[in-house]
């Protein structure tokens, strides 16, 4: 099942930001990553990449766990299935629209 289109809007709207994107795509793969980690990582400060994976975590695209004093952060599998399946239809549409090739 599709997303509604304004719920598709708001997840485009969260990896449309390169910080964020970055994070993800650093986080798709390995063991969950403290923040610590990650600000140096990204070269920000730990508060700048803590409101970046709230926002992720808020969007369902990454899970946090305490771990002693630590909080670590990694990418939710199929987390991106929703968007996948929405750029599938919009591009089956567009495909419909096109003209038939030459011949």
């Amino acid at each position: 099942m599709l997303p509604k289109p304004v719920q598709a809007a708001r997840l485009f709207a969260v990896l449309a930001d390169p910080t964020r994107l970055s994070l993800l795509i650093t986080l798709r793969s390995g063991p969950g990553r403290p923040i610590a980690r990650l600000a140096a990582t990204a070269g920000m400060s730990r508060q700048a990449v803590s409101k970046h994976l709230r926002i992720l975590e808020d969007a369902g695209l990454v899970t946090a766990e305490r771990l002693g004093r630590e909080t670590h952060y990694k990418s939710r599998p199929g987390a991106l299935d929703a968007a996948r399946r929405t750029l599938d239809a919009i591009a089956g549409d567009w495909a419909a629209l096109r003209p038939p090739p030459a011949a």
